[in-house]
């Protein structure tokens, strides 16, 4: 009978002595958040949260709560008295400013997504004389005030009958030169250009390439632009002021200026009024917060 030779294990490796920690990589308490952080980021959020809070409690009660001293600081019970006042001023005409609001933002947002990511697409990936002369020119129409073209605007609106129209504000402002520079910027980073190449190979023509391809991987910086456009339409003010003069035609700012037009101010009206004009917003802002978060993990590549 012949035995089989054994085989000398290792021994067990020596385990630490108790109470002995494992060491920490040098380095490693750098990237710990200190309680001084932590206290600067609660005080932070406290001082941006808090005119938002102030303005609801406002909303919430009468209006001679505004020279009450020490102010209250916790919501009241006249909400529903003061949204009644809000809707039955003829004045402001609040609902129909929210309805123009909304059509004027969506279709301006639409609008810059579409026409800024088709710019940007040809701008990064498409060969074409004179691209770079063009992008300039397009780059330094940023350089140009806003305030610069609004009485050239005017009469251009005046000549087209398109005053106290609701065109007059969605039509200048269709595309954008920062939309366009976003675009083409992340179109040149997130788009490779083996892909653009492969999809010719198999026959698709540019509009394709655009829809199939290129969209898909530009959604993170379309969400982005479409939550700035959005809430830059929204709050415009200046534009709408001097275009729309008809009050019976408002948008959510002109109708937010006529609450608070004349000798008499009713501030828990205002703050009503300036509650409800910010839920859209806020409402827009969770849902592109999604898809910009959910582009990104989508899009993320281990390296």
């Amino acid at each position: 009978m012949v035995l089989a030779p054994t085989v000398p294990t290792a021994p067990p490796a020596p385990s630490p002595p108790a109470g002995r920690r494992r060491r920490r990589p040098p380095g490693a308490d750098l990237w710990r958040a200190s309680p001084l952080t932590y206290g600067t980021l609660i005080l932070a959020i406290a001082i941006s949260v808090f005119p938002i809070y102030w303005m609801v409690v406002v909303a919430t009660r009468s209006n001679d709560a505004m020279g009450q001293l020490p102010p209250p600081l916790l919501p009241g019970d006249n909400l529903g008295a003061n949204l009644s006042r809000l809707l039955a001023n003829t004045d402001a005409n609040f609902v129909t400013g929210l309805v123009n609001s909304a059509i004027v933002a969506s279709c301006v947002t639409f609008s810059v997504v579409l026409f800024s990511s088709l710019a940007g697409f040809a701008f990064a990936k498409l060969r074409f004389r004179g691209r770079n002369k063009l992008l300039v020119l397009i780059i330094a129409t940023m350089a140009v005030p806003t305030q610069l073209g609004v009485i050239p605007l005017y009469m251009l609106m005046s000549r087209l009958g398109w005053t106290n129209q609701l065109q007059a504000v969605i039509v200048p402002a269709l595309v954008t030169g920062f939309g366009v520079f976003l675009m083409r910027q992340y179109a040149g980073q997130a788009v490779a250009d083996e892909l653009i190449e492969a999809a010719r190979v198999d026959g698709c023509h540019s509009l394709r390439i655009y829809w199939n391809v290129v969209l898909p991987a530009l959604r993170p910086a379309a969400a982005v632009l479409g939550l700035l456009t959005f809430m830059t339409t929204w709050n415009d003010f200046i534009w709408p002021y001097a275009v729309l003069n008809d009050p019976e035609n408002p948008t959510v700012q002109l109708s937010l200026r006529a609450l608070s037009h004349g000798y008499y101010q009713d501030m828990s009206q205002i703050f009503t009024g300036t509650a409800i004009a910010t839920v859209p917003l806020l409402v827009v802002f969770i849902v592109f917060g999604r898809q910009i978060i959910g582009g990104i993990m989508e899009g993320a590549v281990k390296q």
